[in-house]
């Protein structure tokens, strides 16, 4: 019977399962009267209003477009600096750059396409990240349809002279092995473009190497 049931449901993340029990504390008060019942009714009505402030909060570290309000709500946010940052134009058409993550040496292909960088499970593993067990797996759309994959926060990118450090990722195991460096990366930069062939990553605040 549990084979049939979605992985979610029979091992559901923290966070739902604290929604879940909320909802059932806050059914039961409904059932019944007296101080017990307010008292369940309070409770459950206090534990989905802090799921709720942690989903949006985890939404809003998430989400790239949100980067510039993140001092103002004290979340942390990816900082890059260094000098500027030009990468050629490979022979498969892509942009290609060798990247230390967390001390690790990492190949990552720069996708403008990929909202959220996105680590392998390979590249997660040899780099000592692990996905955050408070959040909800996310939908990864691709060619074989739809995937789920966990997300993480990985320390410190370097490349070059810039470096990004407390960057959300994507840990998937159906990427084949590959690296991908995200839209999330790319707009804590003060700006990106592409001359005669050649990606140019300029930071924010660029620093002496």
């Amino acid at each position: 019977m549990l084979g049939a049931l979605p992985p979610w449901l029979i091992s559901p993340p923290p966070l739902l399962a604290a929604a879940l029990v909320a909802m059932v504390l806050v059914t039961l008060a409904g059932l019944g009267g007296g101080g017990l019942a307010r008292l369940m009714r309070f409770f459950g009505n206090l534990v989905l209003l802090g799921v709720f402030a942690v989903a949006c909060l985890r939404f809003v570290h998430l989400d790239p477009s949100f980067a510039h309000f993140m001092p103002s709500i004290g979340l942390p946010e990816a900082q890059v600096s260094g000098g500027e940052v030009r990468v050629p134009l490979a022979a498969d058409g892509h942009y290609w750059i060798e990247a230390n993550v967390n001390g690790t040496r990492t190949r990552f292909m720069v996708d403008t396409g990929a909202t959220i960088t996105t680590l392998s499970a390979e590249g997660a593993s040899e780099a000592g990240i692990t996905a955050d067990p408070l959040r909800l797996p996310v939908v990864m759309h691709t060619a074989n349809g739809d995937v789920e994959a966990q997300t993480a926060r990985l320390e410190t990118l370097k490349f070059g002279s810039i470096v990004a450090r407390d960057m959300d990722v994507i840990v998937s195991e159906t990427t084949g092995g590959l690296n991908v460096l995200g839209m999330n990366f790319l707009n804590r930069l003060k700006g990106w473009r592409v001359e005669e062939g050649v990606l140019i990553l300029t930071p924010r605040h660029p620093q002496a190497v």
